[in-house]
């Protein structure tokens, strides 16, 4: 889906709004999302991407949600860098593997913008035009194919977000869950830097701070219900950190009491003896040759 007419490579705003004539800017994103509400193109639009994520995706077609633009960006993951296709909405962004490009998409994320920061970051020799995108239940590096797109996206980004935020009175998050750093960014663990990895010897994160970890430092799991229901590893010096924290809370937490405590005639602490029951109790496969980005086509669009 391109955002101008068919085949085009700017990703350029470009308006095709009824009240517009061709090639007229229609004003902000903002703007355009109240032009493109309620039409039968973006709700085509939507419906488009449902399909191509099909049963394993969700519903996205919501009152009021508008698919402004789409396009390839090159994700860092856990082994290697892969290509990912992305759609920015008015309110969410949605990410996805490439089975078969505008046709077939699987492993479907879901990230609400009002829960996204983002930070520009310097090139690698690696990667290029790259930036993170935080969230508190998850983190990640992308790179686009240009410069120019990667002003474009955070453009775009920045504009929903900020809109979203002043639309909800809510401030900008800032608790983000720390960005897994790549395996082949080491071959040694980067808490005792002793242990060597191999193919018998495996590489762990930590979940609080990213670090690639060995075994015997991370043997240690803790419960973070920002990011999870369940107790999750961490490396040895995360998990003294995160006690020490939870301890200074819990102390925290009788100071507050003791005043409460102490106010009430007669309250004494329970034993806990009483109780009190009621009795209604994928892998992507791409080809070797296969180029991603080229200097003659744009990898992202903008709709309007």
């Amino acid at each position: 889906m391109q955002g101008g007419p068919e085949g085009t490579s700017d990703p350029e705003l470009v308006c095709s709004c009824l009240s517009c004539g061709p090639k007229q800017h229609c004003g902000s994103k903002l703007e355009m999302v109240d032009h493109l509400a309620n039409t039968e193109i973006n709700s085509q639009r939507i419906a488009a991407v449902e399909n191509c994520f099909g049963a394993s995706g969700q519903p996205l077609a919501v009152p009021g949600r508008v698919l402004l633009g789409e396009g390839i960006l090159t994700k860092e993951c856990r082994k290697k860098p892969k290509p990912r296709i992305f759609f920015l909405f008015n309110d969410i962004l949605v990410y996805g593997s490439i089975v078969i490009n505008k046709r077939k998409y699987n492993s479907q994320h879901i990230i609400p913008l009002e829960d996204v920061t983002l930070e520009t970051l310097p090139d690698t020799l690696q990667m290029k035009n790259r930036w993170m995108i935080k969230t508190s239940k998850k983190s990640f590096v992308v790179s686009a194919a240009s410069l120019t797109e990667r002003k474009e996206w955070i453009s775009h980004l920045e504009e929903c977000i900020r809109h979203l935020l002043t639309k909800t009175g809510r401030q900008p998050s800032t608790e983000h869950a720390a960005p897994w750093i790549p395996d082949k960014a080491t071959d040694i663990c980067m808490r005792c830097t002793q242990t060597k990895f191999s193919t018998l010897t495996r590489r762990h994160h930590c979940r609080k701070c990213g670090f690639v970890v060995c075994a015997d430092c991370s043997r240690q799991r803790f419960l973070m219900p920002r990011l999870s229901p369940k107790p999750l590893r961490v490396c040895n010096l995360c998990y003294r950190q995160l006690l020490a924290e939870k301890k200074k809370e819990a102390e925290a937490d009788c100071r507050q009491q003791e005043p409460i405590c102490s106010a009430i005639p007669g309250y004494e602490p329970s034993s806990g003896d009483d109780s009190d029951k009621s009795d209604d109790d994928k892998a992507d496969q791409w080809p070797a040759d296969t180029e991603f980005y080229t200097s003659e086509v744009s990898w992202s669009s903008f709709h309007s």
